[in-house]
């Protein structure tokens, strides 16, 4: 003998307290509402219409320093500290929650060409115009105390940039030549070269941590292994490639920020052509910096302005300008996942959100469900004309609109010319060279 007990759960039906809404039962049942699919139709519509008019991404100016904002570095452990270095050797730290300046520091004469944190947080490195590289502590001097470097190392070159290795007191400067040093010694252990022109920059990657990738200005990307005293291969492209920044998340993806106003995503294994190349840049890119998730990265251009792209698409989610900020020279992305910080000519270091649209501060349970909610309805519709068109609109300054309309046209003249030489051709005397491989020129091993 069965018997059916009614079983009512007072949660169900009773509300929490007086200010919140009446609970009402629902069935679920698709038969019972056959409108379901235009409703929510109609709500992602207006998911995308909000998320536009919310999306306010400029929160506020960091201004004190007396020239141009040249390079930046974050803090391994503290998310609110931030290092910038200018054109004018002067270096700062900046407190984030507060919005100001809490240290400055005369640390070089020239510019400050680049900087790095130590993985512990206790001291910053410094490189200068001066030939030097300097070591400083992260806190300030007791009252009384003169401001000194913990270090200091006099080279025979100028040095172009520098980054500490993620786990041991070993640090990596480049200039003439890619130098590898002990913190506790005032000449480098190990010299790494591979042909003559000077290298702008050099990075160590963040999980297989003795690996290195420098960027040369006779157009070469170089990767090195810590562990042989020779370089592991190169791959040369059109033009020079101005910095690149590694993959957080995975070990052998980089990408690189070139001159041809392009980024190239590269897998180290296969570097014959890019996994991916990001165009939407009108100018020179002049740096790159991933999420710390990896699946996206921000990138700062000559053309004023800061794109931010997901890593397996071509073109950029979401791009940042504003009247004042002149040529972007450095840009980082919040170890939170949540700001991006960027350096630029005329003195000022922006601080901005990475998701436009989002809400700061504290959210509601039931805020959070609907913002969830909407988030769904946008990445089922995404694909319908009308709300794609409405996600993808960008008001763009009037000079980089001019110059992307202007591009658009020299690439489709471009395309018909090689079309047309292809039809009066030999048939398979002209071969077909895809996107990705047309700006690769060699890699050499």
């Amino acid at each position: 003998m069965r018997v059916k007990v009614l079983s009512r759960n007072p949660d169900d039906y009773v509300r929490e307290t007086k200010l919140d809404l009446q609970r009402v039962p629902r069935n679920y049942d698709p038969a019972l509402h056959p409108f379901e699919v235009p409703r929510e139709y109609t709500r992602a519509l207006n998911a995308t219409k909000l998320e536009r008019v919310f999306a306010k991404p400029f929160l506020s100016s960091l201004d004190g320093h007396r020239d141009g904002v040249n390079c930046m570095a974050k803090h391994p452990k503290s998310l609110s500290t931030v290092l910038s270095g200018a054109c004018d050797g002067e270096v700062k730290i900046w407190n984030l929650t507060k919005r100001q300046c809490i240290r400055t520091i005369q640390a070089h004469e020239g510019f400050v060409r680049g900087m790095c944190a130590r993985f512990c947080g206790t001291s910053f490195f410094t490189v200068g115009d001066d030939k030097t590289v300097k070591q400083w502590k992260m806190e300030s001097p007791e009252y009384g105390e003169e401001e000194e470097p913990i270090h200091t190392i006099l080279g025979k070159t100028v040095y172009t940039g520098i980054d500490h290795h993620w786990k041991e007191a070993v640090f990596a400067t480049c200039g003439h030549q890619v130098d590898i040093w002990d913190e506790q010694r005032t000449s480098p252990m190990c010299s790494l070269t591979w042909g003559f022109d000077s290298i702008s920059s050099v990075k160590f990657n963040p999980i297989e941590t003795y690996l290195l990738g420098s960027c040369a200005s006779d157009r070469n990307i170089v990767l090195y292994d810590m562990r042989k005293s020779t370089p592991l291969k190169k791959v040369i492209l059109n033009m020079r490639t101005n910095t690149l920044c590694w993959n957080p998340m995975e070990a052998f993806i980089f990408t690189a920020a070139n001159e041809d106003y392009n980024l190239y995503t590269f897998d180290m294994r296969f570097l014959e052509s890019p996994v991916m190349v990001h165009m939407d840049h009108v100018s020179a890119v002049l740096d790159v910096d991933y999420s710390p998730t990896g699946k996206e990265f921000v990138s700062a251009s000559f053309d004023k302005s800061v794109r931010i792209f997901p890593v397996d698409k071509g073109h950029s989610r979401e791009v940042y300008h504003t009247k004042r900020m002149q040529h972007v020279i450095t840009v980082k992305w919040t170890s939170d996942n949540k700001y991006i910080l960027c350096g630029s000519d005329e003195m000022n270091i922006r601080l901005w959100k990475a998701n436009a649209s989002e809400k700061l501060g504290v959210l509601a349970p039931r805020e959070k469900a609907a913002m969830n909610y909407n988030q769904k309805l946008k990445e089922k519709f995404q694909y319908h004309p009308q709300i794609r068109r409405i996600a993808q609109h960008r008001h763009l300054p009037k000079s980089i609109f001019c110059q992307i309309k202007e591009q658009r046209i020299m690439r489709e003249a471009r395309r018909r010319k090689e079309l047309n030489r292809r039809k009066h051709s030999k048939p398979g005397s002209m071969p077909f060279v895809s996107e990705r491989k047309k700006h690769i020129v060699a890699v050499v091993k």
